[in-house]
């Protein structure tokens, strides 16, 4: 047996040391072309597949994890209340919304506008709330809650 010592990695291959190393001359970059110059890449080339980048849909600024707001001005909920679908005496909120199937169930908070008049005196538990729409709640003698919001 020949004691030699086993290397596990092999040298490096010393390019551009004349013709005879094998690699010389052209360093083993072929001739010409883009590829042979120093300093250039071809990134997110796949060879004329359709790349990666392209392939996937666009995200862009849509947040992926949006919390859905449900808004309603006070004309919308007076309009319910003559239509006899809400019911004055209880109190209004997001899941008594979705039940009477004013509201989607996909949306999970809901904000109250004050676009419109309000006839009716109501109690309302919402999310959030316009400014003018809780004054005109309170001027009529109702109630306005707010959620914490956390």
């Amino acid at each position: 047996m020949l004691n030699k010592t086993l290397k596990v990695k092999s040298p490096k291959k010393k390019l551009g040391r004349g013709i005879g190393s094998g690699k010389g001359k052209t360093s083993g970059r072929g001739v010409k072309g883009q590829k042979s110059r120093s300093g250039v890449a071809i990134n997110s080339f796949e060879g004329g597949q359709m790349p990666l980048y392209r392939r996937l849909p666009k995200r862009g600024f849509n947040p992926i994890n949006k919390i859905k707001i449900a808004k309603i001005n006070l004309e919308q909920l007076q309009g319910f209340v003559d239509k006899k679908k809400i019911d004055t005496s209880n109190l209004i909120n997001l899941e008594s919304l979705k039940k009477n199937k004013i509201i989607n169930k996909s949306y999970l908070k809901f904000k109250i506008l004050g676009n419109g008049n309000l006839k009716s005196k109501i109690d309302i538990e919402a999310d959030f709330s316009s400014i003018s729409a809780k004054e005109k709640i309170e001027k009529l003698g109702g109630i306005l809650k707010i959620k914490n919001i956390k």
